[in-house]
């Protein structure tokens, strides 16, 4: 958030320090902005969510500085509940149909106004801000969010059908037109703010076009409410719509805050637009009172590990606006205002002892018993990482036997180059070897559940038993990472399952190259020539992945296409403990195009995606395949492959002219191979 130097500088009397030097205070970065020709300090904040309900305004902020400093503010919410003229009888009506919905609405009535440009100091700090002036009604209704926290929106009272509001859920299929000129279908799952006939606001969010305010406008319908957080988040994530207004109430705002806002609000109109307020709406059933919390003294210095002085103590509370009172000689009952909604516990005003004292002026100390907890297994800890990454993608865990039967002993005999073990004394036929693959166990998994489910995806982790060859008399014993996933065309869907989980492990160096086993190379059992892969880190290879061949899913009678994978655990483990790179995410914005490449039926996919990155170059981010079709009407002996290209700087936006020029240089190279034809 935005937030002006010169306004916060106003709430105080004495001088600020420097902007850089405040920021460094507050722990924010300081920048420049030019309204109406003029540079200014602009201070960026991230205000976490729980402190959005009090820091999201330049009043909020000015608080902090207070507390921090020690120095005292002026606020502009002080004096302006002054005698008004209201009319006797209200022509306006009210109605709220759940106050759980809106704990509290209010509106404030202003007549005899005049629309016309806003004084310059509002524009100008409207535009620091970053918020566009419109006119004065509506500039002032801003100005107050940003001075405030609390949104505010201004009707034209004159447009309201009945002379009446209601604040209700939207009906099915109800719609409304915004102030942008859009237009939303509307459920009951959105808050609206209703005159008799229509919806003329999505409450907390956006307001309408049709009673919005126009140079015409001579009656304003000033509007001031705190609205249910959670139905706000719901509404504007369920219409895709996010304002100002709707980041604010979707994080909890104080209620209490409305008559402060509705007042300064109202009072600029009077003094800006020339208005008179003439009727004044207050719904508020259930009034919101500070919180009373007991603050026991030996405890603070417990916790933060230092004895601070009471007087030290009340002289901080005092900064934050917190009413401490004596009770006893250690304890305390702290009155926390209202707008401090992330206070709630005697640890959170202990966290803000601290935070004002200064972390800094807190010394470390040595525990006076040092305990010395057990050593981590991190093997077990990579375990449980790996596992928790299948779970999150959709994989349930297996737990197989260890043992093997004379139909799997059978099957893995054409494996070249390991040798099946055999036990001394086996209790069955069926349980006579040890495995030398977790890929049966999967198989027989798969075997029994295909008739429960449409999919189904697996993973296991265990250990694999064989002899390196056949005069070996020592067995190899290893860890392995195994998985599954039935369906039809499930490579690619398996490949980025791998992708995620190497990602995941900080592994960066990834590569999958194309295996096609040969007579003489392992492990070629398993696996479909032309849709299978080798899975690398560097030039190391760590395992395989790839369609199951026909002939060993109908010995375990699986009708659906298998497609698995296999992973030196150990490798993998090595390499996750050796390699953890971080990357940050760039900062400007990706460019997708889309290429489609009419290619012979044996070309693989790799072989062009890694032609895309040659001919792209670094600006290519990554190469995502989403498509492959075969048939008619494409000639025979071809199919079509589909690309995501996704290009992005590390440095800068890329323009649609940089992009087009890579993409001709990427078609280029492409159709420097006669067999291959980049379809227009």
């Amino acid at each position: 958030m935005l937030f002006s130097y010169e306004w916060l500088q106003s709430f105080f009397q004495k001088r600020l320090p420097k902007p850089k030097k405040l920021a460094e205070l507050l722990t924010m970065h300081t920048l420049e902005s030019e309204a109406f020709g003029k540079k200014s300090p602009v201070l960026e904040i991230d205000v976490l969510p729980n402190r959005m309900p009090d820091c999201c305004s330049h009043i909020g902020i000015a608080r902090e500085i207070k507390a921090i400093l020690g120095i005292e503010m002026k606020s502009p919410l002080k004096k302006l509940r002054k005698k008004v003229s209201l009319r006797k009888e209200k022509e306006f009506k009210i109605e709220i149909k759940d106050e759980n919905d809106c704990p509290r609405y209010s509106l404030f009535v202003i007549e005899g106004v005049e629309v016309r440009q806003s004084p310059l100091f509002i524009r100008k700090r409207l535009k620091e801000c970053g918020i566009s002036p419109i006119n004065n009604i509506v500039d002032i209704t801003n100005y107050v969010m940003l001075e405030t926290g609390q949104p505010l929106h201004a009707f034209d009272g004159e447009k309201i059908e009945g002379k009446k509001i209601i604040v209700r859920r939207a009906k099915k299929e109800e719609k409304i037109k915004t102030i942008d000129g859009k237009e939303y279908n509307l459920d009951k799952d959105v808050l609206v703010i209703a005159d008799s006939k229509k919806p003329i606001a999505i409450a907390g969010i956006k307001g309408g076009e049709e009673t919005q305010i126009t140079k015409k406008t001579k009656i304003v319908a000033l509007e001031g409410a705190n609205f249910a957080q959670r139905l706000i988040r719901q509404g504007s994530k369920k219409l895709n719509l996010q304002t100002d207004a709707s980041l604010r109430f979707e994080h909890g705002l104080d209620p209490n805050l409305v008559s402060e806002a509705l007042w300064r609000a109202g009072r600029l109109i009077e003094k800006i637009a020339g208005g008179k307020i003439r009727e004044i709406h207050d719904f508020y059933p259930k009034k919101i009172y500070p919180k009373k919390i007991k603050l026991d003294l030996e405890r603070v210095k417990e916790v933060l590990g230092k004895e601070i002085e009471e007087k030290k103590i009340f002289e901080i509370f005092k900064r934050l606006e917190f009413k401490a009172k004596r009770k006893g000689k250690k304890e305390v009952i702290v009155e926390v205002p209202t707008f401090r909604q992330d206070i709630s516990l005697p640890e959170d005003l202990i966290e803000e002892i601290g935070r004002i004292y200064g972390y800094q002026n807190i010394p470390s100390k040595v525990p006076f018993f040092p305990a010395k907890g057990g050593e981590v297994n991190e093997e077990l800890e990579w375990e449980r990482k790996i596992k928790e990454i299948f779970k999150n993608l959709g994989f349930f865990e297996l737990y197989s036997y260890s043992f093997i039967g004379e139909k799997e002993k059978e099957i893995y005999s054409k494996e070249k180059g390991k040798e099946i073990v055999e036990l001394e004394n086996p209790i069955s036929s069926r349980v006579k070897y040890l495995r030398p693959t977790l890929l049966f166990g999967i198989f027989s998994a798969i075997e029994k559940n295909q008739k429960k489910f449409k999919e189904i995806r697996v993973f296991e982790i265990g250990k694999v038993f064989y002899y390196p060859s056949k005069e070996a008399k020592k067995i190899t014993e290893k860890k392995i990472l195994a998985g599954a996933i039935t369906g039809k065309n499930k490579f690619f869907e398996l490949k980025g399952v791998i992708e995620n989980l190497l990602e995941s492990l900080g592994i960066a160096d990834k590569f999958f190259d194309s295996f096609l086993p040969t007579p003489d190379e392992s492990p070629s059992l398993f696996w479909q020539k032309g849709i299978s892969a080798e899975i690398k880190i560097g030039e190391e290879e760590i395992g395989f992945l790839g369609k199951i061949e026909r002939d060993i899913l109908e010995l375990y009678e699986i009708e659906d296409e298998v497609f698995a994978f296999e992973i030196d655990f150990e490798k993998l483990l090595k390499i996750a403990q050796k390699e953890h790179e971080y990357r940050p995410p760039s900062p400007y914005p990706e460019v997708i195009r889309d290429l489609a490449v009419l290619v012979p039926l044996e070309t693989l996919a790799g072989e062009v995606m890694a032609k895309i990155h040659i001919f792209g170059g670094e600006l290519v981010r990554d190469v995502e395949i989403f498509d492959i079709y075969e048939g008619e009407p494409l000639p025979e002996g071809k199919k079509n492959l589909a690309f995501h290209i996704i290009f992005q700087s590390d440095k800068k936006t890329l323009t649609s002219k940089e992009v087009d020029n890579l993409m001709a240089k990427i078609i280029k190279g492409i159709e420097e191979n006669p067999d291959w034809e980049v379809r227009k």
